[in-house]
């Protein structure tokens, strides 16, 4: 897998992790009695916590070899690969007060 597209689902773990989401990585499997991990996460439990609720759910997977779109910032004209442009962001936080 491209270390660059890695990196961009990591990056987009960290910005949900930021908004105080649920995130969990790791190998997905299906245990003897049928319950499904990921890592060390009961996913079916974490389910069961969130029955009745309208969620999105986001599976990245890190083995994926396809290329990371390259786009340009409508902003500054930089391009990025990541979820938005960084150069951009960072300039958003530093203005906002919160660096």
């Amino acid at each position: 897998m491209p270390a660059v597209r890695r990196a961009a689902i990591l990056r987009m773990a960290a910005s949900a992790r930021e908004m105080k989401l649920d995130v969990m990585n790791g190998a997905v499997a299906r245990q003897a009695d049928g319950r499904w991990r990921i890592g060390p996460y009961d996913l079916d439990e974490w389910l069961s916590q969130h029955e009745g609720e309208e969620v999105a759910l986001v599976l990245g997977s890190l083995a994926d070899d396809r290329p990371v779109e390259t786009r340009t910032c409508r902003t500054c004209g930089r391009d990025y690969t990541d979820l938005e442009c960084p150069h951009c962001r960072a300039n958003r936080i530093r203005l906002r007060g919160h660096a």
